[in-house]
């Protein structure tokens, strides 16, 4: 009788989301630049927003939706389009505020990172397809497919918000090093509002690519 979720594929799982983590990214590019723009705490709710939005993309492949977006690609490139507009209006942002002596103050108390991390995460369409085309290949002998997913799902959400919510809290305690020079927030300001506009660009190139080829 097969076990109603099958935990002997986890170890494989965690070995290809790791491998398809490692590479930096834009998620790990955007927690390093919110790290060193708003320091640890405002990492930490970035990476909670990452994690809600990708558990959001994971729920819809458990429970179907995933091939309905898949079917429609123009849908998903509006998505990018749509995702590096506002990583643009993010980098507008943080220039026009770079000059703000203590920025880092105006951030606690707010959910301003996390709602910014939601929108990042729900508009990188690439993460429900890594869904649909590796969980159900970690099926194994589940009988119950649904939780099988679900389970998946919920462990390629837990990896990413540990491993790059540690990226971002690195980076925010290295941002709380420099805040003593005068000049640091200013800068660490600019290479955040940079860190946006390249990301912004590239996934601009991507979802242009997608158009040419649909």
């Amino acid at each position: 009788m097969n076990p109603l979720i099958d935990l002997s594929v986890l170890p494989a799982f965690l070995g290809v989301i790791l491998v398809f983590l490692a590479p930096p990214g834009p998620d790990m590019a955007y927690m390093l630049a919110v790290g060193l723009q708003g320091g640890r705490l405002a990492a930490v709710r970035a990476i909670l927003g990452i994690g809600t939005g990708m558990a959001v993309y994971a729920a819809a492949v458990v429970l179907g939706l995933g091939s309905l977006a898949a079917a429609y690609p123009a849908a998903l490139t509006v998505v990018k389009l749509a995702g590096a507009v506002y990583l643009l209006w993010l980098a507008i942002t943080t220039f026009r505020h770079a000059r703000t002596t203590h920025p880092a103050e105006n951030n606690h108390g707010t959910g301003r990172w996390f709602r910014r991390g939601l929108v990042v995460s729900l508009t990188n369409p690439k993460v429900i397809l890594f869904f649909m085309a590796v969980l159900p290949r970690f099926l194994g002998n589940a009988e119950n497919t649904t939780a099988q997913l679900a389970l998946l799902g919920a462990v390629n959400v837990a990896t990413e918000v540990i491993l790059y919510g540690a990226i971002g809290v690195c980076a925010g305690a290295l941002s709380g090093r420099l805040t003593a020079h005068p000049h640091a927030p200013v800068i660490l300001n600019y290479v955040a509002s940079a860190v946006y506009v390249i990301l912004a660009f590239v996934i601009g190139i991507d979802a242009l690519t997608s158009l040419r080829t649909s």
